[in-house]
């Protein structure tokens, strides 16, 4: 498994938010590419960014810090919040991410998710990100009545990366991942797994990694700037 550290993006600054809501940031770092550096010189293999603004407004807000981002660092790097359409696509995978996540637009317009896939083997993944096991869009403030795994299984066969799954209820709340639910998504779905919202200890990750599903990865973002995570420690347990 991979731990992907997280950095999401809110008007240029590194934060996290408390499920969601974009009024309960707490700002981590005020300059993202020194702290992705940061995670680079640890010895992370990948970086999570997420465009907060842009997930809001429909359309890339934070460009400026993920170009810092992409300048400062070598290893891969993935992008999710406002890529909506082929250009935004196309246009951020020509500035150097590895790939392009795709939340809103594959509730949306499937079918866009999966031209996009085809187009650009394995440059996009899907972001599904869910209340109480329905998915939410438009940042997390639209609820559909759409099933996750009933989703995911509309990108089986379209050469999908990578499911991003996260529970918002768990999303900087410090209070676990849902393990059931993303392994039960896991186990339903051949497109590798990653799973997201609440990983806040090593207790989480040993616990992902224990779950009998075969997980990608993990994104953890406020408990490593706490300190409740260790990066190294946390590295070398998913790397065993």
């Amino acid at each position: 498994m991979i731990l992907y550290p997280a950095i999401d993006l809110k008007d240029g600054a590194c934060v996290r938010l408390l499920k969601g809501e974009m009024d309960k940031a707490t700002v981590f770092n005020d300059d993202p590419a020194a702290q992705a550096l940061e995670f680079q010189n640890a010895g992370c293999e990948w970086l999570h960014l997420v465009d907060l603004n842009g997930a809001f407004a429909g359309t890339p807000v934070n460009a400026a810090p993920v170009q810092a981002i992409l300048r400062a660092c070598t290893i891969p790097v993935q992008l999710g919040g406002g890529i909506r359409d082929m250009a935004t696509i196309e246009n951020w995978l020509e500035k150097g991410l590895a790939r392009v996540i795709l939340g809103t637009v594959a509730v949306e317009n499937p079918e866009l998710v999966r031209q996009a896939a085809r187009a650009f083997p394995d440059q996009v993944a899907v972001g599904l990100d869910a209340r109480d096991g329905m998915v939410a869009t438009r940042g997390w403030a639209k609820e559909t009545d759409i099933e996750v795994t009933a989703l995911a299984r509309k990108f089986e066969d379209a050469g999908v990366a990578a499911i991003i799954y996260t529970d918002i209820n768990r999303d900087g709340a410090m209070q676990g991942p849902n393990v059931a639910a993303t392994a039960a998504l896991a186990n339903a779905v051949s497109i590798p797994v990653i799973a997201s919202g609440g990983v806040s200890s090593m207790a989480d990750l040993q616990a992902l990694k224990d779950c009998g599903a075969p997980l990608n990865g993990a994104i953890s973002g406020r408990a490593l700037y706490d300190g409740a995570i260790d990066l190294g420690e946390a590295m070398d347990l998913l790397a065993e």
